[in-house]
């Protein structure tokens, strides 16, 4: 990595281009400093320390022996261009480590004083108990139900994240699913590659646009599906724990409530036990039969068993999901 002692080298140091594709960087911790780069995804810790510290990446069980994780590749290839500044070893997830080089927490962790993760990833508590000299914990992602906080809080282990760096994709992502689940494309591509178009009508779907569109969660990326709305003349409400100060739309104390005013619910709650299940049986039956759910945040704040049954009993209209409560 290249070494900075204070924000303004660091500042010197992009202005100068000597560090490509960063757009900003902030502190995250008393001697460690991360710049991000919204467009690629991806933020770099800057080290203040003059040892090479050893950083362990936490990542998905390869596909294939040693092969590297898509979504780590870039972390990875970052950190080999500035391996004289700190060292690297891989830890998988879910199962013994692969590949030559890599490094067993439960047997190496005392060495440790950095670890990079991701939202899928997370760090449970035995890995950061394994960790005994864990200084920093760097997640490539939005949120922290993953990071297990109390286990962090009793290393004293400070976090760095990138908010906002996904905010415009996940909106996107979600307005992709409300108009699949309102207009039928994916249903209506299986219905012409199956021939179904020789045997009848596809049938009619409803709009989008006009809709009255309820967001549960209304922080970075809820406020961001509300913009989107606007350029389908929608109406929108929303739910929080509390109402935002300064928002244009409709606070509605309870997610009972914005469901059965909504012909739309889009999630965009945080995780976690908090709002695990959240969106039941009896919200689902809230939206009702001409009501469409669009679930881009965490497959846990669903109870999946009664989104199932609705679906398949017609209470409500369709789902878009981006998310499922267990993912390989």
């Amino acid at each position: 990595m290249v070494v900075a002692d204070e924000l303004v080298h660091v500042d010197s140091l992009l202005r100068e281009g000597r560090i490509a594709g960063v757009d900003a960087c902030f502190p995250v911790a008393f001697d460690v400093w991360v710049a991000f780069n919204p467009r690629a995804g991806m933020s770099m810790p800057f080290f203040s320390s003059r040892h090479r510290p050893l950083v362990l990446v936490r990542q998905s069980p390869p596909f294939g022996h040693g092969a590297l994780v898509a979504d780590f590749a870039p972390v990875l290839m970052a950190f080999g261009r500035f391996h004289a500044d700190f060292q690297v070893r891989r830890a998988f997830a879910g199962t013994p480590p692969v590949g030559k080089g890599a490094y067993a927490h439960a047997e190496h962790g005392g060495q440790f004083e950095y670890a990079v993760t991701s939202a899928a990833m997370g760090l449970p508590a035995r890995v950061v108990d394994a960790l005994p000299k864990l200084k920093f914990v760097s997640s490539f992602g939005v949120g922290f139900d993953a990071l297990d906080k109390d286990a962090l809080l009793r290393r004293g282990a400070r976090v760095g994240y990138t908010p906002g760096v996904l905010d415009d994709c996940v909106a996107d992502l979600a307005f992709a699913l409300l108009l699949d689940a309102t207009r039928g494309l994916s249903e209506s591509d299986r219905f012409v590659r199956r021939g179904g178009w020789s045997q009848g009508r596809f049938g009619i779907r409803t709009r989008a646009s006009g809709k009255r569109l309820g967001i549960f969660g209304m922080g970075r990326i809820g406020s961001t599906v509300a913009r989107r709305a606007s350029g389908f003349d929608m109406e929108v409400a929303y739910h929080n724990r509390r109402s935002v100060e300064g928002s244009p739309h409709q606070y509605l104390p309870s997610l009972l409530e914005l469901a059965r005013w909504a012909d739309i619910l889009v999630i965009t709650a945080a995780g976690g036990e908090g709002t695990r299940h959240l969106v039941n049986a009896e919200v689902l039956a809230a939206l009702g039969p001409q009501g469409f759910l669009v679930n881009v945040a965490r497959g846990s704040v669903v109870d999946e068993v009664a989104l199932a049954d609705a679906l398949e009993n017609k209470r409500i209209a369709g789902a878009g999901l981006d998310v499922f409560e267990d993912e390989p």
